[in-house]
């Protein structure tokens, strides 16, 4: 294995206060008991815990390690003045100081990338490293060709220590929230200004249709500084689909659904909502389910609160939808209608993440950011979700969601 001295090309870092300053502790105390040197992440800043650890965002691969004297990263000459700058690491070094194009030129492209990591590891002292379970195969078995033990991970610790949201991510989680707010009030105002002309909602004279709506929704996000890659507004029998998306003109007397995820743009954390509403009547059936639902809602956020299980919250909803008789995944493992997915999962620096709302969810902690969403779906009746995002506390929860809660659109919803 070789080791560079960086020299000038290594800085030490003040912490950053752009970003959640991360309690690596369990990390630490399973390097410890496993002996181990280090932890490394070979990541770009989509994978969440890179962005965590780090603090830092970059669009292409760097490295994070994790030793028990602190955090270091491995980066560009590219990002060196932006990670120096703005990283929750007590050290960033650029690949130049271990002559990094000048192994690509002698080696290529891989060996060179992985003998200047091996030079890094080096230069810490490490030899043997834990890894996350999606760490690239390429980089792991490249360092065991230079004498590395790497081992992965199994358990996500990273992953669970992000479940726990500091005050700065609350924070941070509840402005995504609001930003979700203003693009589920424009998307209300939409549907509840449009005419009906033979069935079908009608805006500034044309069909209003799903995209029209999800491109006001994204405007919308846009101007508070947040973005989606994707939303649901679900007319009729595509709400009855969790997932669709939804397409075409919004039909009078129809369920729509609609379901907003964003990210806040600088900061990286989610936010989440669903709300469903028809503009006319839906019929009886329709309007049974909705109460239904709503009080299936209100039963799950009554049963949050920290030392119970995901899976007690999930079972408060499943008990209110099978009691007004309807199927649930508890009740049959097979149904295609009814309750046909969890009540809920973590959100945060990943829209889906723990802890778990579901038959399989562990115990809730304070802190703990989930959705409550529970839904009644039927083809032909369409479908149905109403969903918040609250923090766990000691003794209940803090509805991180301002929005009202109503099956008519109404144009002044905020």
């Amino acid at each position: 294995m070789m080791a560079v001295t960086p020299g000038v090309l290594c800085a030490a870092l003040p912490r950053s206060v752009m970003n959640v300053d991360a309690d690596l502790a369990a990390l630490r105390e399973f390097l410890a008991a496993n002996e181990l040197d280090g932890y490394l992440i070979d990541d770009d800043a989509v994978d969440a815990d890179q962005r965590y650890v780090s603090g830092f965002t970059a669009p292409d691969p760097y490295q994070t390690l994790v030793t028990q004297d602190g955090v270091s990263l491995l980066v560009s000459g590219l990002e060196y003045g932006r990670a120096t700058a703005d990283a929750n690491a007590d050290a960033v070094t650029r690949r130049a100081a271990y002559d990094y194009q000048q192994l690509v030129a002698e080696h290529g492209q891989y060996e060179g990338r992985i003998r200047t990591i091996a030079a890094f590891l080096a230069d810490h002292d490490v030899d043997s490293i834990a890894v996350p379970r999606t760490f690239p195969t390429g980089t792991a078995d490249g360092l065991r060709e230079h004498g590395f033990t790497v081992t992965v991970e199994p358990e996500g610790i990273v992953t669970d220590i992000r479940a726990t949201k500091t005050d700065w991510e609350l924070e941070q989680i509840q402005a995504s929230q609001h930003a979700n707010e203003a693009a589920m009030a424009r998307a209300e105002e939409l549907l509840a200004t449009a005419t009906v002309e033979d069935g079908t909602l009608v805006y500034d004279g044309d069909p209003l249709t799903s995209e029209r709506v999800k491109q006001e929704i994204e405007i919308t996000l846009l101007r508070h500084g947040c973005s989606l890659d994707d939303t649901i507004v679900a007319c009729g029998a595509d709400a009855a689909d969790p997932h669709d998306r939804g397409s075409g003109p919004l039909a009078a007397g129809e369920l729509i659904v609609i379901d907003i995820f964003p990210r806040d743009k600088e900061t990286g954390y989610h936010a989440d909502m669903t709300r469903t509403f028809a503009r006319g009547d839906p019929g009886a059936e329709a309007r049974r389910r909705y109460e239904v639902t709503r009080e299936a809602y209100d039963a799950a956020l009554e049963a949050v609160e920290a030392g119970v299980t995901g899976a007690d919250v999930h079972g408060a909803a499943c008990d209110v939808i099978e009691d007004a008789g309807y199927a649930t995944l508890r009740s049959d493992p097979t149904t295609e209608t009814g309750f046909i997915h969890s009540t809920g999962h973590g959100v945060g620096l990943d829209v889906h993440e723990q802890p778990s709302v579901s038959p399989a969810g562990g115990e809730l902690q304070p802190g703990h950011v989930i959705s409550i969403e529970p839904g009644i779906y039927d083809p032909a009746v369409g479908g149905i979700r109403i969903e918040d995002l609250v923090v766990v506390t000691a003794d209940g929860y803090e509805n991180l969601t301002e929005y009202r809660v109503g099956l008519e659109p109404t144009a002044n919803s905020v």
